[in-house]
């Protein structure tokens, strides 16, 4: 089988490209591509020698030295596969036998040698071979196309053999003078460049007046060995791979270039090694000066790029820092090493005073001296102030000569070199960046210029970091003050709350949360967050918890007072969105009623039960969500936790919501046995409130550790619930007519002995009896009384209708219309708020 059609065009293809070439350019492409396209490891063309007693290696491709030395000579007769070829005038295979084997030298174990003759109209002159692996027959058509490429080059070899000359001087054998021409050796004498020749043997035949310097005068070099004048130079010491270098460029029979440090003059030479008919030529350029001109060059540009590099990192780390501290460690990281400095220092100036901003690298101490000194001493800050120029001060001497008023500070400052580089934003200077060198240190002129283009970058940065952290603090003074100062003190709960800044980005957040005691010893809390980063994110806050406590005091359910909240969000803006949660806690009936828009549920941690989330999906949020709002109810006994959380706390990029949730839970879930009676007898209230601080730096340090990058703001609150006991609280239905005046004084008269309140008596009598006459003559039954005794005594007449009460100013001819007048004076607080069957109106007077 011949060689299909794509085969047959492809050696079209390579035969038409080396049309022109001839001897060992025209053996190298075809047996490269020979090597191509069977896919073989290797090969090597074989050429008879004078006399055609032994096959010659002329060419080789991919075989390692030990191989191709194996093969660079054999025998006619022999038995390998390109003796055979060529005896026969046909291809041969062979596989791999081993050295021995009867197939001429040893192949790598598991190859195959393929053997084509290179025909001509005369005579087989050798053949060319392909080294195939595995130990496989080549297909007919990779056959096909190694005989092709032999069929085109053998006659083209013909007409110009390669190594003509070579193989004939090896055949006689003597060394002689490469160069016996006179004139030509005149020519090579007097050249500028080194030139020597050795012959097969390593004996050197030539050296001309430049190589004099390298080799020895002729006298002593010639004759000798090349390999005695590299031992008597010592060249083997400095240069051991030099010989080696040598003895492969014969090998190879190709022209080796390369450069060399010669021994004898420390001068540096471009060698080039020629391989001729039994012998090397060696030329050699002296380059020591274009050496030293190319390393002043590639020095002068390495600096450069040193430079740009350097600016180019300074300017990406300094875009990404925000504060002031961000930019002073920027800089420290990037400028201070490549100078070998040991620290820095950025001053800026307020007024008539410099202010430190940032350091590294200085003792507490000296930098606590130095801050706040005045513009108009003498020292080199007010001085690059005043001249807008950098100095560089580069030793303690020079330091102490210029300021001798301060000749004090380098010692306290450890410091023994400095560079003073001003900071000018805007063609306005604003303080000075100081570089300090622990060693004196003399800075050349491209170092200067480094450092005061750096210094440019330095002053943008500084100012746009200072002008932050102004806005910054400003805008976290603005936040803080809209969150509450303190946590009210409550006997129905026990709080603790946390809030935590975005580590990442430059705004501040919208996360609020608040305590609102409510009538009844009942407290509402709250937590709530705005959607968005900023100042009018902060300030939406601010109006959504004021909000919240007007709504409060009117005594709106969570349901209610979300809708009211609803509608205002609305009013702020179409874009504008808001999460809150609003929960409110009976301890008279320990329960707590919550409504949630948009808010994560709240975590419920129940004496001696698993952590667990109160509600269901929670409305859309506040600005989207449409009323009514889903009210949920949560039974809370004595000493259990109630913990009001924000997203940030749970969620981030690199967790989701459900498993941030988890994970809340799992830091509860140690929380969950209660203070006992002898903890509380123990620790008393601020050992409970000590507790609550510590969970909420447990929960934090497990959600949000300090080290972690948060992109948002989190609050926490939790509170602790403590429930009122049956004999704490009394209740009692009373008659529609007008003896139920009577028989609320009746009771509260008899509930106030038996708590041992007698003194409080006529008041509350006297308030019962006129918030009593109120529901009789303006409201209607069922009506009913109930006492809480907390920290306060709280009266509550109940009625089943919605009418408000509201304070008259009675005339003096009035006869009525002074009864809440009179509630209000004797009272501390009064108010009303509406039950699911009515209102209730209430009273609270301080305990004795």
């Amino acid at each position: 089988m011949g060689m299909d059609e794509a085969v047959a065009a492809r050696i079209r293809m390579i035969t038409e490209a080396g049309d022109r070439l001839s001897g060992p350019d025209l053996l190298g492409f075809a047996l490269d591509h020979a090597v191509t396209e069977t896919g073989g490891l290797g090969g090597m063309v074989h050429l008879r020698g004078p006399g055609s007693r032994s096959l010659r290696l002329a060419a080789v491709h991919g075989l390692i030295r030990t191989v191709a030395r194996d093969w660079a000579q054999v025998e006619a007769a022999g038995a390998g596969a390109p003796a055979r070829a060529v005896a026969q005038g046909a291809t041969v295979w062979a596989p791999a036998l081993g050295a021995g084997g009867g197939t001429g030298p040893a192949l790598p174990t598991g190859s195959g040698l393929l053997s084509v003759p290179l025909i001509t109209p005369e005579k087989v002159i050798g053949a060319l071979s392909v080294l195939t692996a595995p130990a496989e027959r080549p297909t007919p058509e990779r056959r096909a196309a190694v005989e092709a490429l032999a069929a085109w080059a053998a006659p083209r070899l013909r007409e110009n053999p390669p190594d003509r000359d070579r193989d004939r001087d090896r055949d006689r054998g003597g060394t002689g003078n490469l160069l016996a021409d006179d004139q030509v050796s005149q020519a090579l004498w007097h050249m500028s460049d080194a030139f020597f020749a050795v012959d097969g043997d390593w004996r050197i035949t030539f050296v001309n007046g430049e190589a004099e310097r390298l080799l020895g005068t002729a006298r002593t070099a010639l004759g000798r060995t090349l390999w005695d004048a590299f031992t008597r130079l010592s060249v083997d010491d400095a240069e051991p791979g030099l010989r080696s270098r040598y003895r492969r460029a014969v090998e190879s029979g190709t022209p080796v270039g390369f450069e060399v440090r010669w021994p004898t003059n420390q001068r540096w030479y471009s060698m080039r090694l020629v391989p001729v008919p039994n012998g090397l030529t060696v030329y050699a350029a002296d380059i020591t000066a274009s050496r030293a001109r190319e390393a002043e060059r590639a020095a002068a540009e390495h600096a450069a790029a040193e430079r740009t590099a350097r600016i180019g990192e300074l300017t990406d780390a300094l875009a990404q820092a925000l504060t002031m501290r961000d930019v002073v460690n920027a800089i420290a990281d990037r400028v201070l090493p490549p100078f070998g400095a040991s620290g820095m220092v950025v001053q800026l100036i307020e007024g008539d005073v410099i202010r430190i901003a940032g350091a590294v690298g200085y003792p507490q101490p000296f930098l606590e001296a130095i801050d706040g000194a005045s513009i108009h001493d003498v020292s080199p800050v007010s001085e690059v102030y005043r001249t807008g120029v950098p100095a560089f001060v580069e030793s303690v001497e020079e330091y102490t000569a210029r300021y001798p008023e301060m000749s004090g500070r380098p010692a306290a400052a450890q410091k023994q070199a400095w560079a003073f580089l001003p900071l000018i934003v805007s063609g306005r200077n604003i303080g000075c960046s100081v570089v300090a060198f622990a060693e004196p240190r003399r800075l050349d002129a491209e170092e200067r210029a480094l450092l005061t283009a750096l210094s440019a970058l330095m002053g943008q940065a500084i100012e746009r970091a200072r002008l932050y952290d102004m806005e910054h603090t400003r805008a976290k003074e603005l936040q803080r003050g809209l969150l509450p100062r303190a946590l009210p003190s409550l006997p129905s709960v026990t709080t603790a709350a946390r809030y935590l800044p975005a580590s990442e980005g430059i705004d501040v957040g919208g996360d609020w949360y608040d305590v609102i005691p409510l009538s009844g010893a009942r407290v509402a809390l709250v937590i709530g967050d705005v959607m968005g980063h900023g100042l009018s994110e902060a300030a939406t806050m601010g109006r959504l918890r004021t909000a919240v406590n007007t709504l409060a005091e009117l005594e709106f359910p969570p349901a209610e007072l979300l809708t009211r909240l609803n509608d205002l969000v609305s009013d702020l803006g179409d874009n504008l969105y808001a999460t809150c949660l609003y929960a409110v806690y009976d301890p008279a009936n320990a329960t707590c009623v919550f409504a949630s828009a948009g808010h994560p549920p709240p975590a419920v941690v129940r004496p001696g039960h698993p952590v667990r989330f109160a509600g269901g999906a929670p409305d859309p949020p506040l600005g989207a969500a449409r009323p009514p709002f889903e009210t949920t109810e949560v039974a809370l006994e004595e000493g259990s936790l109630l913990v009001l959380y924000t997203d940030g706390l749970v969620e981030s990029a690199a967790r989701d919501i459900d498993r941030g949730m988890r994970h809340l839970a799992s830091a509860l879930a140690g929380a969950a046995r209660a203070p006992g009676p002898e903890d509380a007898r123990r620790d008393g209230d601020r050992g409970e409130h000590a507790s609550l601080e510590r969970l909420c730096d447990e929960v934090l340090a497990e959600l949000l550790p300090e080290k972690q990058l948060t992109a948002d703001d989190a609050a926490l609150l939790i509170a602790r619930t403590h429930t009122l006991t049956s004999d704490r609280v009394a209740a009692w239905p009373l008659s529609e007519g007008p003896i139920a005046a009577g028989e609320a004084r009746d009771h509260v008269r008899d509930q106030l002995t038996r708590w041992e309140l007698a003194p409080l008596t006529p008041i509350a009598e006297l308030l019962v009896s006129e918030l009593v006459a109120n529901a009789i003559r303006h409201g209607r039954g069922p009506i009913g009384l109930r006492l809480l005794r907390s920290e306060e005594l709280i009266c509550e007449v109940t009625d089943g209708s919605l009418t408000t009460p509201r304070i008259r100013h009675a005339s003096e001819t009035d006869e009525g219309g002074r009864g809440l007048q009179l509630v209000s004076a004797l009272s501390q607080r009064w108010g009303t708020r509406y039950t699911s069957t009515g209102k209730c109106i209430w009273t609270a007077q301080p305990l004795p």
